[in-house]
């Protein structure tokens, strides 16, 4: 591996990850953003000032933070609960408000301990967990309260048993919420209203989600946490929480598939319909209603339902894990871009193949750890016939680097002439010198997927190596400084350095005393503590990527050492250099 063309990788790595950020904006599909922002307060009428009227639009206002805070063991504890029951999902619903604000994840733990309990997805109003479901109607022009108690068909939900609640206002209009719930993560809630009365009703559905941003994961350039959805058939993921707080509001432009809030791992949406964007709505967007707490709002547009008439009107709540399988087949079952509720990005055409092969050598080792040496291995084997090329393209190099020197020397006044002599030697001997570049440009992309997916995917989750790696998805828990933990005090920053970056740089230091030396001294300096620098940068990062990065170093040092005896005259030329080098 030529030093000059892996010292170009690691600088187009390092802009790569500066960028990202600004590339995925630019280059990724997203919905237009609409520059209206939404005051935190609506006005005394519930409409919101100063927003994009709409045709007919409603507003369900603005909810004040729950005034006091509730115990969520004494707010689950109450009778007024139908049970939700599925092989992945755990909870209730409380008939109070006609909300699903209790889910629990089966399938996953809230830490690695053994003993930890189960993931809480949902909790109550006033918790200090509260994200949560509500399901209701407005009435007249006004949001019925969400106090009201609605009284169910059935105790126990579950996806033999769809429940139904219903109540009856004095003018004889009966509203029902059906629950229906699959064995994956979606619930589905069809609202009917039907007018016994005299007069006609004008009524709209709606649906929202309301969570507190206190218990989310970091919006990080790799991995969006905060408002989400896809509007108009494009990805809509601009603002952190933070920054809608400061907006206020975001309504996007462009009818809605579905809309939510994602963290790193889970997801809360809203589907509206079939979710392909067919489904007319008065508001469909997202709110700061102050004190971290935050809305997506899904208002249906306003219908007058005669005496003796009804209608109905479906909406759809995913309530669980980032599964890109179970997201992949509710978009293929219709609903638009859902398995973009992953952070994929650009590199999702490498992401999801890399998760394939990871998933599928995980099946047949048992161990992820494993199964991430297995993949370096696979990478490496198939790019082996390119870096026989680059091997090749270095003797060829090293060939005539003594032309290249007495060029140097003899038009060292005059640089113009002596690249217009360096490219003519190039192409009266056939080397090209960009070749050995290929191999590190295809790595970048493969890298970063690889990290991508190690951040993203829920399969990587608590998944251990072994001995002290209990987390592939998390750095490395075991710190040289304090002697693993032997010692007292806890080691932060860009001090905690743990074995896997030790042996990293390690290594890495060896491939590049086995590549042949630089002839120039700064070069030289440079690559003697590149390795070192690159064990303190990527010590934070995930212990499964430093694990790929420590397999590929050796199985470089194995590719090397064959290869260079393969081509004698590379090692000859290296040893040269390295004498050379030593001279000077």
């Amino acid at each position: 591996m030529d030093n000059r063309n892996l010292l170009l990788a690691v600088v187009l790595s390092g802009l790569l990850i500066l960028g990202w950020d600004v590339g995925m904006r630019y280059f990724y599909p997203e919905a237009a953003i609409s520059s209206q922002a939404i005051p935190t307060e609506p006005a005394a009428d519930g409409t919101i000032p100063g927003a994009k009227p709409v045709a007919g639009a409603g507003s369900l206002g603005a909810d004040a933070a729950a005034a006091r805070k509730v115990d969520l063991k004494a707010a689950l504890a109450s009778p007024n609960r139908v049970v939700i029951d599925t092989p992945r999902v755990a909870g209730s619903i409380n008939l109070v408000g006609a909300r699903i604000d209790d889910i629990v994840l089966k399938d996953y733990r809230e830490t690695i301990d053994k003993d930890s309990g189960p993931v809480r997805l949902f909790a109550p109003e006033g918790t200090t967990g509260q994200y949560f479901a509500e399901f209701g109607f407005v009435s007249g022009g006004a949001r019925q309260p969400s106090n009201l108690l609605w009284q169910a068909d059935g105790a126990r939900l579950t996806p033999t048993t769809p429940v139904t609640l219903t109540r009856t206002d004095a003018n004889g209009v009966t509203y029902a919420i059906r629950f229906a719930v699959d064995a994956n993560y979606m619930i589905t809630a069809t609202q009917t209203v039907t007018n016994a009365g005299t007069a006609p009703a004008v009524v709209q559905p709606f649906a929202l989600i309301k969570r507190t941003s206190t218990n989310a994961t970091i919006d990080q350039f790799v991995a969006h946490a905060g408002p989400v959805g896809v509007f108009g058939g494009t990805l809509w993921d601009p603002h952190s929480y933070d920054e809608l707080a400061e907006l206020g509001g975001e309504t996007p432009e462009g009818a809605a598939s579905w809309l939510g809030f994602t963290d790193q791992y889970w997801l809360g949406a809203l589907v509206p319909g079939d979710g392909k964007g067919t489904v007319t709505t008065d508001n469909a967007g997202f709110r700061s209603l102050g004190n971290t707490l935050f809305r997506a709002d899904l208002l249906y547009g306003a219908t007058t339902v005669p005496a003796g008439g009804s209608v109905t009107q479906a909406t759809r709540l995913y309530a669980g894990a980032k599964d890109s399988q179970i997201l992949d087949a509710y978009e293929d079952g219709g609903i638009t871009y859902f398995g973009k509720a992953i952070s994929w990005g650009w590199f999702e055409i490498v992401e999801k193949p890399i998760l394939w092969l990871l998933r599928t050598l995980n099946g047949l080792v048992g161990n992820f750890g494993i199964a991430i040496i297995l993949l370096t291995v696979v990478i490496r084997g198939l790019m082996f016939p390119v870096a026989q090329k680059q091997f090749a393209s270095m003797a060829q190099m090293k060939a005539v680097q003594p032309r290249m020197k007495e060029i140097q020397e003899r038009f060292k006044d005059d640089k113009q002439r002596q690249q217009q002599e360096i490219m003519k030697l190039y192409k009266d001997e056939k080397v090209n010198p960009l070749a050995g570049c290929l191999p590190l440009l295809i790595q970048i992309p493969i890298f970063f997927a690889l990290y991508k997916v190690l951040v993203l995917a829920i399969e990587m989750r608590h998944e251990p190596f072994f001995l002290w790696i209990t987390d592939l998805s998390a750095p490395d828990p075991a710190h040289i400084l304090n002697l693993f933990g032997l010692l007292p005090y806890e080691v932060v920053g860009f001090l905690a350095i743990g074995p896997l970056a030790v042996l990293l740089g390690i290594t890495m230091w060896l491939t590049f005393k086995l590549n042949p030396a630089a002839m120039d001294p700064i070069q030289q300096q440079m690559f003697a503590i590149m390795p070192w620098i690159l064990m303190f940068v990527m010590a934070p990062f995930a212990a499964g990527l430093l694990l790929y990065w420590v397999t590929s170093n050796v199985l470089t040092l194995a590719q090397q050492s064959y290869l260079y005896s393969k081509h004698p005259q590379l090692k000859a030329a290296s040893v040269a250099a390295e004498k050379q080098a030593g001279k000077g």
